[in-house]
């Protein structure tokens, strides 16, 4: 008998396992369904985990990014003042300086002012005893005398003669002869009456006057001293020497670079040690016109008044002249500057790249300097750029102390 071998396998029971519970039917469907949950919690873990680690990642890429692009400081320029005031050294001088001199020989017979003596015109500063001058004047006006008696006597003789050639008494040559005599005569008094003159001229030179108001400074001379006349290029002795001190110039030298702007009507301020804190207000009066070849500078003369005569000649001065600027400029801190082989550069910042522009220098200030070209007004310059900064280069400007950039 045949028996089919797979209808064991069909209609045998399984085995049981003593203590064992039966399985139910339905606890397969629920096994997968927490299987599945568990895979989902599982992946949404791992997918967490990745993006986690991906935005971590991106993080550290922008952070080392960012890094990579310098951070810079920056200030905008300060526009300049529309006048320029420079200072500069200078010595007051007297508005009129004069050394007092003899137009006489003798020797001085008194003096009547001493230095630090405010004098007027006219008024008599010293007498001098003029002997020689006087006993030539008394020569000469002897002289005088008799060639005005030698004068009547050729008029005399000449009208005689004039006379008898008229009856044809004498001859004409006889009548030329007197008439010559009579002009000699008249040519002789001429010339002794012009060295009377000249003498008595030199006479009035006996006295010494104050040629113009001011104050003496000094006095060379004391009585009984010989006194030659001239000047200090002959034989002569400076008397006295005066000066006029009610205004007062000051000359300066302006440099090339300030020459166009140094202008007749400019305002000036003096400073002296000796005054601390007092200014005296001055003007440029006249300048040179012409550029001094040896130090490159021009020349210019700023008056003061001075009606309480309390500034004196010959003081250093400082010089503050207010002068109108010709070209716009701006200031940068001094550390803006970039020395480079291809000149004086300054960084600044562009769609936030770096741009070296060049640039021209006007003052320097010290921790400051002027810029005449170059820089605009808007341009943000980078205070203390790297040496290794180079145009196109991206940076990123600093954060303001409150948190807010530039």
């Amino acid at each position: 008998m045949t028996t089919d071998p797979t209808s064991e396998f069909v209609t045998r029971p399984e085995p049981t396992v003593p203590g064992e519970r039966q399985r139910s039917p339905h606890r397969g469907p629920a096994l997968l369904v927490g299987l599945a949950v568990v895979a989902a919690i599982l992946g949404l873990g791992i997918y967490s985990g990745v993006r986690a680690r991906s935005a971590a990642d991106a993080t550290l890429k922008r952070t080392t990014a960012e890094g990579a692009v310098p951070v810079v400081s920056v200030v905008s320029p300060t526009a300049s003042a529309a006048t320029l005031e420079i200072l500069l050294p200078g010595t007051t001088q007297a508005f009129t300086d004069a050394p007092i001199f003899a137009r006489t020989n003798g020797y001085v017979k008194r003096w009547y002012f001493d230095i630090g003596a405010h004098v007027k015109p006219g008024q008599l500063l010293a007498e001098i005893e003029t002997p020689e001058v006087d006993q030539q004047l008394q020569q000469a006006q002897a002289d005088l005398a008799t060639a005005q008696a030698n004068l009547r006597q050729a008029q005399i003789t000449a009208d005689r003669w004039q006379a008898l050639l008229e009856s044809d008494s004498v001859s004409k040559q006889e009548t030329d002869v007197a008439v010559s005599a009579l002009s000699a005569s008249k040519a002789t008094v001429d010339s002794n009456a012009a060295n009377v003159r000249r003498l008595e001229q030199l006479q009035g030179f006996q006295k010494i006057y104050a040629p113009f108001d001011g104050v003496i400074t000094a006095r060379n001379v004391d009585i009984g001293v010989l006194i030659n006349a001239g000047s200090t290029s002959t034989s002569g002795r400076e008397l006295f020497h005066m000066t006029a001190i009610h205004t007062l110039r000051v000359f300066v030298a302006v440099p090339e670079v300030y020459s166009r702007a140094a202008r007749p009507g400019s305002t000036a301020t003096l400073t002296l040690d000796e005054f601390p804190g007092q200014s005296f207000k001055g003007t440029l009066v006249r300048n040179a016109n012409a550029i001094d070849l040896a130090s490159r500078t021009l020349l210019v003369e700023v008056d003061v008044d001075n009606p309480t005569g309390e500034l004196l000649p010959g003081a250093y001065v400082f010089v503050h002249l207010k002068l109108p600027k010709q070209i716009a400029t701006v200031t940068v801190p001094a550390n803006a500057l970039l020395f480079r082989a291809e000149g004086l550069q300054v960084a600044v910042v562009r769609d936030g790249r770096a741009e070296l522009v060049p640039v021209t220098i006007g003052r320097d200030y010290g921790t400051t300097v002027e810029i005449s070209a170059g820089l605009r007004p808007i341009d943000q310059v980078i205070v203390a750029p790297s040496d290794s900064l180079t145009s196109g280069a991206r940076v990123r400007i600093a954060s303001a102390p409150g948190g807010t950039g530039p």
